[in-house]
């Protein structure tokens, strides 16, 4: 049984601080060969009256990769493209694996990763690997062999990275590869053989656990000690301590292995444990609130591969609607509409944590959801699919923002799609 659980979202402390693990070994990046970069045609956007960017929306193009070895097949991929004809440097993001059958999962549609990417000019590439979703192909399991597994799911990876390179508004010289999970095994995996335009590996939380396989830990990390060897490409490495999938121990077996098969072969390699993140590490980079842990980690180690970091745009984030001050967060007897089952769905989105939202409608529908990019537009939808009257948020986070005669729902704007649904329930 292969088991990676999706990317979901339930809590953060806050006192949260991101702490850095020492780099390995010695960076070698001391002659790093020049792009297009200094060329690049990014739409220079007018200042507005307060002499900030305007706002952008974030768009997405859904496009289908051909897969080289199967010319029936091809790769469903979402593509965060800026505004203006580029070329833009580009990133390559590879979704985990859930439980179960994986053309049962959604497209890949990391909205908040996207978002962060984009607004400093990326190019981001989101493909679902074959078997995954609506991708062609059939996923091969390739039994207990987890170094195999991987690099089956690097050919994906290398057949996405050989076709973006070829766009032109793509800096093929100016590539970083990431992924979450079963994706970030298939990222290390990747840079056994990356093409020479990738200058950086991320891998957040990555690895396939496998628990019907006799000694899946000692697998996992002879897998990755495997890629350590024939990688030339640094890789920045982010992992929590209260990840549901990897104990710590695990964790550290696995980078040790890595880092010391790589040794005198240029990967250098930076564990960063960040500590707990809300009820579960895992769920790290499928959230929103997640960007703050992630990104100075992230952003230090661009500027090191060298990779742009200033921001180019302002894109448009979800917005949360004002308090009303109509009755008190904890007030459950308050909610309008809604029966005991409603009061008792409201008790339990009391329990869950920011980023959160409830709804609810006229006709006593209602819906919570947790976490992710969006959480009021998913809790308005799942609302909505239970009532004919229109669903509209009642609390977001610790306020409720319902009006009498006047509600409010989430921005118009704002991303319905997430790459990690979020926890929810619903009547």
């Amino acid at each position: 049984m292969v088991f990676s659980k999706v990317l979901t979202v339930c809590a953060i402390s806050a006192a949260f601080v991101a702490s850095a693990v020492t780099t390995a070994h010695a960076d070698p990046l001391t002659d790093v060969e020049a792009g297009p970069l200094g060329r690049a045609q990014v739409q220079r956007l007018a200042l507005d009256e307060d002499g900030y960017l305007p706002v952008v929306k974030l768009s997405e193009q859904i496009v289908r990769i051909p897969v080289a070895a199967d010319g029936d097949a091809t790769l469903e991929t979402t593509i965060y493209k800026p505004e203006g004809p580029g070329p833009f440097p580009m990133v390559v993001f590879n979704h985990g694996k859930i439980h179960g059958d994986p053309r049962m999962q959604t497209r890949s549609d990391p909205v908040s990763l996207a978002r962060e990417f984009v607004r400093r000019g990326y190019v981001v590439v989101a493909p679902n690997r074959q078997g995954f979703a609506d991708s062609g192909g059939t996923y091969v399991q390739d039994g207990c062999d987890v170094t195999r597994n991987g690099m089956s799911q690097a050919a994906d990876v290398a057949t996405t990275v050989d076709y973006m390179s070829k766009q032109s508004y793509v800096d093929a010289k100016h590539i970083v590869v990431a992924g979450t999970s079963h994706g970030g095994l298939a990222t290390i995996a990747y840079g056994t053989n990356a093409a020479s335009g990738v200058r950086g590996l991320i891998n957040f939380s990555g690895g396939l656990r496998q628990d019907a396989c006799t000694d899946w830990q000692g697998n996992l990390t002879h897998a990755f000690g495997t890629y350590g060897e024939k990688t030339h490409v640094p890789s920045l490495w982010l992992y929590g301590d209260n990840d549901s999938i990897w104990p710590s121990t695990l964790v550290s077996q696995m980078y040790t292995a890595y880092t010391d098969n790589a040794q005198g072969k240029g990967a250098t390699a930076k564990m960063v444990d960040f500590g707990s993140y809300k009820n579960d590490a895992h769920r790290l980079v499928g959230d929103r609130d997640g960007v703050q842990v992630w990104w100075p980690s992230v952003e230090a180690f661009l500027a090191r591969v060298g990779m742009p970091t200033g921001v180019q745009y302002r894109v448009a984030e979800p917005t949360q609607p004002k308090a009303t001050h109509f009755a008190s967060i904890d007030a459950v007897d308050s909610v309008p509409f809604v029966d005991e089952a409603g009061r008792a769905g409201y008790r339990n989105f009391l329990h869950q944590y920011p980023s959160r939202a409830f709804a609810v409608s006229d006709s006593g529908a209602w819906s919570w959801a947790e976490g992710g990019d969006d959480p009021m537009s998913v809790a308005v939808a799942n609302c909505q699919k239970q009532s004919a009257d229109p669903c509209h948020l009642y609390a977001v986070n610790d306020a409720v923002v319902w009006k009498d005669g006047a509600t409010q729902t989430a921005d118009a704007d704002s991303p319905s799609k997430n790459d990690s649904k979020p926890a929810l329930a619903s009547r």
